[in-house]
């Protein structure tokens, strides 16, 4: 790639990325998204084994935010199916719907159990609890709002596998995310004790889907950018050169071979804690210190494609227990029959890691085997159906909300924010938990951004690009 020059580079072709620069492209601004991996889609993309197809773990689209939705349907058209929901956690040796009822809890959890549940909520000292000492871990926020029965029964164990850490080290912001950990608590208390708290927004019933997998969604933001504009896979940036608190340029590197990119403004959809130490010059000591005080939980995905029709009904399975290695399966065939052939379906286990761990240093035929065997253990398939399997890692998959992060993210934020023209976006540029429709926000606030901001050399009309970007 040559020395060149543009009115926007983007860094990161994921949801928010794409939808930055699809934005801006609509704004008839000169656009180049650079993307390190080798396709575009970030967490959500799709991958082809052959002639089935899975995604890095089940990604659902659903949006209260109409333009977003808006956008998705446009780009999909008659590819955009509605699926039903239909979901199980493996609990005590049972399989339990989810959302609950309050008859399949009881058949599920046991009556001893059940009736905890509901006297923790009935109890007084709760909402005393809560009110008498700070709350600052999960396990704090779970225990003030669901009672300790709960957490012990689901939040401590599931909680610990997915994060890595222990429940009183998670921050109790995961509460507020909605995270999947806690969407299947409010399952339980939706279940139990009806308190008029209204509708859960991660317990919908019917969800959208492409046809060919979630990875369609950023696959048709390329096609359309790439009408008049350039989208580069394979590229990375290395640097980002800037004086006065203006970024000037970026050096980037595809393969052996280093070229600079001149921007106007750039947005930025790395990983926070990468994107300080790409600037030059470097930042103060203060800022790089809160950059690697954060950090992110990684994620190894194992796909066991099958001689078999159906394995599960089930949109999504969750496994709590941590003597079984995946914390969550799904079959995609269940979303969409066109991600296998006819006859044949696939199952997809997540694992949750840190790199270099042994999970991750595991080869990918021990970490297939392991996975073989654990749904045969749990009679979802049996080894003598497997046809393939497949082994993905996916680093940063997820920012990791340790008590204490809020101060290392705003020494982040406030230093980022300083400079003029640079813009980050995302669930890792700005290391926040974001489901798919707030990463496209997010890239859609990122790009009104650059289009209503002080933005040296753009020449544009606040009124004009506030009407383009909407």
């Amino acid at each position: 790639m040559r020395r060149c020059t543009d009115d926007v580079l983007v860094l990161g072709a994921g949801l928010s990325g794409l939808a930055a620069g699809h934005a801006l492209a609509r704004a008839g601004l000169k656009v180049r998204i650079v993307e390190k991996e080798a396709a575009v889609g970030g967490l959500a993309r799709t991958i082809a084994r052959g002639p089935f197809r899975f995604d890095l773990g089940g990604h659902r689209f659903l949006t209260q935010d109409e333009t977003v939705e808006g956008l998705v349907r446009g780009l999909l058209g008659r590819e955009c199916l509605t699926v039903p929901r239909k979901s199980q956690i493996f609990l005590r040796n049972r399989y339990i719907d989810y959302p609950l009822s309050p008859l399949n809890a009881l058949s599920g959890l046991g009556v001893p159990t059940a009736l905890r549940i509901v006297l923790d909520r009935a109890r007084g000292g709760l909402r005393g609890r809560t009110a008498s000492r700070e709350t600052v871990s999960l396990e704090d926020w779970v225990v003030g709002h669901f009672g300790p029965t709960l957490f012990d029964v689901y939040f401590k164990e599931y909680s610990e596998k997915v994060w890595g850490i222990g429940c009183r080290s998670i921050s109790a912001d995961w509460a507020a995310q909605r995270i999947q950990g806690l969407s299947v608590g409010a399952a339980v208390r939706n279940a139990f004790l009806r308190d008029g708290g209204g509708a859960i927004r991660t317990l919908a019933e019917r969800f959208l889907y492409p046809s060919l997998g979630i990875g369609r969604i950023a696959e048709r933001l390329r096609e359309e950018i790439e009408r008049d504009n350039e989208v580069l896979c394979g590229v990375e940036v290395s640097r980002l050169c800037h004086e006065d608190f203006r970024v000037r340029a970026a050096v980037v590197r595809d393969g052996p071979r280093a070229s600079t990119v001149e921007g106007k403004a750039f947005v930025s959809t790395v990983p926070l804690t990468d994107l300080v130490w790409m600037l030059d010059p470097r930042p103060p000591a203060a800022v790089l210190r809160a950059a690697a005080s954060l950090r992110f939980r990684d994620l190894v995905v194992v796909a066991v494609m099958l001689d078999r029709e159906r394995a599960t009904r089930q949109s999504w399975l969750y496994f709590p227990e941590r003597k079984i290695p995946f914390g969550r399966i799904h079959e995609p065939t269940n979303w969409s029959a066109r991600m296998a052939p006819q006859g044949k379906t696939l199952l997809v286990a997540e694992q949750f890691c840190f790199r270099g761990d042994d999970t991750w240093r595991s080869s990918d035929r021990e970490l297939a085997d392991r996975t073989i065997q654990a749904l045969h253990r749990l009679r979802i398939s049996s080894p003598g159906e497997v046809l393939d399997t497949a082994v993905l890692r996916i680093p940063k998959a997820y920012p990791l909300f340790e008590v204490g992060y809020q101060e290392h993210r705003r020494t982040l934020h406030g230093y980022v924010a300083s400079f003029r023209n640079l813009f980050p976006a995302g669930r890792g540029g700005t290391f926040s938990y974001h489901n798919m429709d707030h990463a496209m926000a997010s890239g859609l606030a990122a790009a009104g951004s650059v289009l209503a901001g002080d933005v040296e050399g753009l020449g544009h009309d606040d009124a004009v690009a506030a009407r383009r970007i909407a």
